[in-house]
């Protein structure tokens, strides 16, 4: 089995109010990685994702781009020990 890893994203860019959560979210769920994703403050987005290496390489390919209506201009990521989520939520 795949060693489990969590990646910290945070998502610059036009990506509050093009549906960027949710289709994190959708994403996420498709891939089977578990965490969570919220709007902050500053007009960002940060994810917590949980799940393989190839899992979550795919993912932040995906988040490198977003959905149509977004623009995404950086994506930065930090590692850290996995916390074993137990699905994907969209926190307000």
């Amino acid at each position: 089995m795949d060693e489990k890893l969590l990646y910290k994203i945070h998502i610059m860019g036009r990506v509050q109010g093009v549906g960027f959560r949710w289709s994190a979210a959708n994403e996420a769920r498709n891939r089977n990685i578990k965490g969570y994703v919220k709007n902050l403050s500053d007009g960002s987005v940060y994810l917590e994702a949980e799940g393989s290496l190839i899992q979550l390489n795919i993912f932040v390919d995906w988040c490198k781009k977003g959905p149509a209506f977004g623009s995404v201009e950086s994506v930065t990521i930090d590692t850290s020990p996995p916390v074993n989520y137990l699905d994907f939520r969209i926190i307000s």
